[in-house]
């Protein structure tokens, strides 16, 4: 009986809640809302002499009061800190972010401390559960130390549950904004923006520092692969005191971070600093060292107690249709990266990548079509952006998201609704048109004489059937010369594990059990992609952070068998001669 008061009490207040938030929503449009002018909630102060103290606040009330968290959420209105904007930023590589004391649209230490005031006292923080934040970030206890203005104690515990929250408050598209408590009765807090600015913050005031491990124990770990997964991995395993060398197959440590991810998103100077701070806490990178080519995967296995395969997902999704083979029509992947790699060019002159000036691919003057949407696709529209292109379209198989949830698609689950991302705005700015055209599939390439892609013919598609069927007579061409294949990554490639004879799933990916990580080999252990299949830079982090708990276990087990068969326990392996063949 007191279960169902306590239910019907709680399911009152949050209709009254609902029903004040909307009111005070709708009041706030008919006064003109607390956003002032300069993109930032409106501030007043008593006086000129004032500005010692903090100033009062515009509600969406309309009054102006002292900032405070217990009713945040109904008083203020979310203001996510904007891009730069769209029609000046395509003119450079720079970071969408805004920069602090370059940047008007950098949002204040007023603002952030706004943003942070609507974290609600909701209870059950949904976004840092399974349906929001894959490394259960302490959302709601870092929001409130940013309210508190207690910096140095966000940062730690932000890195409490993530390795590198520069990464994810960057290019994660903030499923934790979308199991937000706040969403349900107004919109979500600004998570991603909080996030982001901790760990800035916390660069610029010296806050991150090398954390040398007191105490090591004997055992080596090679991890193969350094994007997100991986580097999460060695990160942990470094820290628990295993001696930990990462190989990597491309000139630069990172993966997808440092080739596959464009620098306006992530500057690539923001990967080598972190990478830099675990080399100087103990870790080893090798780079250049394709396993399975120029270095023996059982050399590996001889010489380390461990091995854990981070190699992603990066064998591309096809398009098997007439033409596919013309020139000009390339995997997203070859178009990114050899990009990348140019970028990488000193302020000296001096190329710090194997960039293949015969691999690269530019979009200048030409009119380019993305196939395939997501982050990758919206990437490549960016790049062919700011190397001028003359057009660009992108085609998405799946017919336009509505504007809002659609009853299959509740809260906390992800929302799958129409909106804008960085690219699609920057064509908006200098075209006048979203590229986006929907419900489409590609039928055929058509090339010119000297076998270069000049065209293509889609036909428009129906799924009322549940699955994409052409419409026969819905022909139609488009001009092009530079075709982009964003559809996603089907598995890792197959080499190694088939080097290893690892047993694989249904899907190519390798096989190892979510939460134990053990491959079909003993001792070796698989994370990241290439065992849960393409998915987000925060999904990685987890799964490297998991392996390194599941090797850890293994390895103090081995540790506890070789001390009880009187074995001497395992040293640190003469690491040099496990070097990259170039």
């Amino acid at each position: 009986m007191l279960a169902a008061t306590i239910a019907r009490r709680n399911a009152t207040e949050m209709i009254r809640t609902q029903s004040i938030a909307r009111s005070l929503s709708s009041k706030a449009t008919r006064v003109g809302g607390p956003i002032g002018s300069d993109g930032r909630h409106e501030i007043w102060r008593e006086g000129i002499y004032d500005h010692d103290n903090e100033p009062k606040v515009k509600r969406r009330d309309g009054t102006y009061q002292p900032i405070e968290k217990l009713r945040g959420f109904i008083n203020y209105q979310r203001n996510k800190e904007p891009y730069r904007d769209p029609a000046k930023r395509v003119l450079d590589w720079g970071e969408l972010n805004p920069v602090e004391g370059i940047d008007d649209e950098k949002h204040t230490s007023i603002e952030r401390k706004v943003q942070a005031a609507r974290c609600m006292d909701c209870g059950t923080p949904f976004c840092q559960t399974h349906t929001g934040c894959p490394v259960n970030n302490l959302i709601p206890e870092w929001n409130n130390l940013v309210y508190n203005g207690q910096w140095s104690d966000a940062i730690q515990r932000l890195h409490k549950t993530n390795n590198f929250p520069e990464f994810t408050g960057r290019v994660c598209p903030a499923p934790c904004e979308g199991a937000c408590v706040a969403g349900l009765v107004d919109a979500p807090v600004t998570i991603k923006d909080i996030e982001y600015s901790i760990v800035d913050n916390a660069w610029n005031e010296g806050l991150i520092t090398p954390r040398i491990p007191k105490e090591r124990t004997g055992m080596t770990v090679a991890v193969v692969g350094s994007g997100p997964s991986g580097l999460a991995a060695a990160d942990q395993l470094n820290q628990m005191g295993h001696k930990v060398t990462v190989f990597e197959r491309a000139d630069r440590i990172g993966g997808l971070l440092m080739y596959g991810i464009p620098n306006m998103k992530l500057e690539k100077e923001t990967v080598d600093r972190r990478v830099n701070l675990l080399r100087e806490e103990g870790i080893e990178f090798v780079t250049n060292a394709n396993i399975g080519d120029n270095v023996d995967v059982n050399d590996l296995r001889v010489n380390f107690d461990a091995l854990s395969l981070c190699l992603g997902a990066t064998k591309p999704r096809d398009l098997p249709v007439p033409g596919r083979d013309l020139n000009g029509v390339h995997f997203a992947m070859e178009f990114l990266t050899e990009n990348q790699k140019k970028l990488l060019l000193t302020k000296e002159g001096r190329l710090e990548s194997n960039w293949d000036k015969s691999k690269y691919i530019t979009a200048a003057g030409k009119n380019v079509i993305v196939i395939g949407g997501g982050d990758t696709g919206t990437d490549c529209i960016g790049t062919s952006m700011r190397h001028r292109c003359k057009s660009v379209t992108n085609f998405e198989l799946m017919p336009r998201p509505p504007a809002e949830r659609a009853p299959d698609n509740p809260w906390p689950q992800w929302p799958r609704v129409y909106g804008i991302d960085y690219g699609h705005a920057e064509v908006r700015a200098v075209f006048g048109k979203d590229p986006r055209e929907y419900a489409v599939m590609t039928k055929e390439f058509i090339g010119d004489e000297h076998g270069n892609v000049k065209a293509l013919i889609t036909q428009d598609v129906d799924i009322s059937s549940g699955r994409p069927t052409a419409i026969e007579g819905s022909e139609r061409e488009w001009p092009c010369d530079l075709a982009v294949l964003s559809m996603g990554f089907v598995s890792p490639e197959d080499y190694i594990a088939k080097e290893l004879d690892l047993d694989l799933d249904q899907r190519s990916n390798i096989h190892a059990v979510y939460g134990d990580y053990r491959t079909s080999l003993e001792g070796v252990f698989a994370a990241g992609d290439c065992r849960r299949g393409q998915s987000l830079v925060v999904w990685a982090i987890h799964e490297g952070r998991g392996v390194a708990d599941a090797v850890d276990t293994y390895l103090k087990e081995k540790r506890r068998d070789e001390l009880s068969a009187g074995k001497p326990t395992s040293v640190f392996a003469n690491l040099s001669s496990i070097s990259a063949s170039v």
